[in-house]
């Protein structure tokens, strides 16, 4: 199997990103997480160019790294300098890398314009030879990436060549192309790199920007056409629009072309991985990315479903385990039995002797779902609701009423909000009010206080998100609103919806199902007191 090196630049090139700030320790555990996945190299930052990275290296150099590679990322020599001199060729030094990777201009506009080096185009090619040359003396590894190489070589095709050679000449154990503005077509890759894998000697790379949406079909173009070094970042992340997804890219070189990357038994890994750096870098995981994403391997349409059930491969490209993802079975107005009995399978909930019921309860979740309910994302509801319609579950508690008030006595303070509720639990009538930070804030702590006093782990749960969507705005304010909540505990996450015209009886219903399925696992785990 022939070996592709995957070079990660999530900290440095990544990070460039606008939606991502990681901290030295983010850094740092992030590093860890890509070692294990088994990735070649980590472009960790770059030295002297601010202070988070002239810190980094002595940090994460002090990892129990056993297998990337850790490197360091600067620009060549200034014009009219020599690399000793060079603060910023020195600061690469003092870092003390296990390699570097060192970018220089290969487009001559970026040479010679106002924007860019403002020097001669010989000056640039001596830069690129004396800096890589100098460092070779430093570091077994010196990398060079040819910055806006692709658009360099439409431009002016000799000289673009020619800050490759430089690199060549100076010692560069690589060249890396770059698709800097990331417009280059997976056609015009294909043709450029197939002719300069027969022009150059030296071992080629890519790294691809995702301006045109094409970064990581131009990397595995890529590496069909000869190259076998490719750069990316977890996630896609990066500037603008981002750099290529590697955990796009390794499942493609290793489960379609055949090409070793990381190590087979490392990739059911890569979801984690994927999650972990959205985790760090606090952004919201994209669900519908592929091979990783939540949705990646998720079936709604009943036929869909049913194949699925009977041959995986009908609907699933590859197996979702061998990537560390997992297949999911939504419901929804779309749903046939096959989900229901998929679903109801999942709950350790036994349809198989009772076709009847499933029947039921697709009549039951479209009609529902008619109404604006969406259960495809909140299958604690959707438990309670095949629960209840089978006979096996009771809610542990009753409302009495509830009432919410709101009022701002002045333009300079905060609105102040208190909830009254009334609750009954085996006769118990418990009737109690709490303050919030808002109407919903304020329903909430009220319900938790009457239950905390027949259910003391309700205190245990925690609300991790809360979603409003408006489903229709034709009626303005009187439009209906779905309100999606997901809670927590010690040992477990779930996810229940609301829907209703009122935004605090949407929210209410949601979070009466919260509480509700935290008491239904306890009570399945016999933990629940007796009541």
């Amino acid at each position: 199997m022939h070996k592709i090196e995957i070079y990660d630049t999530t900290l440095r090139d990544g990070a460039q990103s606008e939606d991502i700030s990681l901290s030295l320790d983010d850094k740092c555990r992030i590093a860890l997480k890509l070692d294990q996945l088994g990735v070649d190299f980590i472009e960790a930052g770059w030295p002297g160019a601010n202070p988070k990275d002239e810190s980094l290296f002595g940090k994460i150099l002090a990892l129990p790294i056993t297998h990337a590679r850790i490197i360091a990322f600067s620009s060549t020599c200034k014009p009219g300098q020599t690399p000793d001199k060079d603060r910023m060729i020195q600061a690469l030094i003092k870092a003390r890398p296990d390699g570097v990777t060192i970018f220089g201009k290969s487009w001559d506009t970026h040479v010679k314009g106002e924007g860019g080096l403002r020097c001669t185009l010989e000056e640039n090619l001596r830069m690129i030879r004396d800096t890589i040359a100098y460092l070779k003396g430093f570091f077994p590894s010196v990398l060079f990436d040819a910055e806006h190489f692709f658009d360099g070589f439409r431009a002016n095709r000799e000289y673009a060549l020619s800050a490759l050679k430089a690199a060549v000449d100076g010692g560069a154990d690589r060249v890396v192309l770059c698709d800097t503005n990331g417009g280059t077509l997976p056609s015009d890759i294909s043709v450029i790199v197939s002719h300069l894998a027969e022009e150059l000697n030296t071992p080629l790379g890519i790294h691809c920007h995702n301006d045109g949406e094409l970064a990581v079909a131009n990397t595995i173009c890529a590496v069909q056409a000869g190259i076998d070094h490719v750069q990316g970042t977890i996630n896609g992340v990066g500037e603008r629009c981002g750099n290529a997804n590697l955990c796009s890219i390794i499942p493609n070189l290793g489960l379609k072309l055949g090409l070793e990357s990381i190590p087979l038994t490392h990739m059911k890994h890569l979801s984690e991985v994927s999650r972990f750096v959205d985790e760090i870098a606090n952004l919201s995981h994209n669900k519908h990315q592929p091979y990783v994403g939540e949705s990646a391997f998720a079936h709604k349409g009943g036929v869909h479903v049913s194949a699925v059930i009977n041959d995986p491969a009908t609907y699933e490209h590859i197996t979702p385990e061998l990537v560390g993802n997992q297949r999911r079975v939504l419901v929804s107005e779309q749903s046939g039995k096959s989900n229901i009995l998929y679903k109801a399978r999942e709950f350790n909930i036994d349809l198989s002797q009772d076709h009847t019921a499933a029947t039921e309860i697709v009549k039951i979740i479209k009609d529902l779902e008619n109404c604006g309910f969406q259960f495809e994302g909140a299958d604690a509801s959707l438990e309670l609701l095949m629960k209840k319609s089978l006979g096996e579950h009771m809610r542990h508690f009753k409302l009495k009423g509830f009432r919410v008030n709101t009022e701002r006595r002045t333009d300079d303070t905060d609105p102040m909000s208190e909830a009254t509720i009334m609750i009954e639990v085996g006769g118990n009538v418990e009737h109690t009010a709490a303050m919030g930070n808002g109407p919903v804030n304020a329903l909430d702590q009220a319900l938790r206080k009457a239950l905390q006093k027949f259910y003391p782990s309700i205190h245990e749960v925690q609300l991790l998100d809360y979603k409003v969507r408006v489903i229709s705005s034709r009626q303005g304010t009187e439009s209906v609103v779905r309100v999606l909540i997901e809670s927590g505990d010690k040992k477990d996450h779930w996810n229940t919806v609301g829907v209703s015209s009122n935004i605090l009886e949407a929210s209410w219903m949601a979070l009466v199902d919260s509480m509700d399925y935290k008491l239904y696992k306890d009570a399945k785990q016999g933990v629940l007191p007796e009541r």
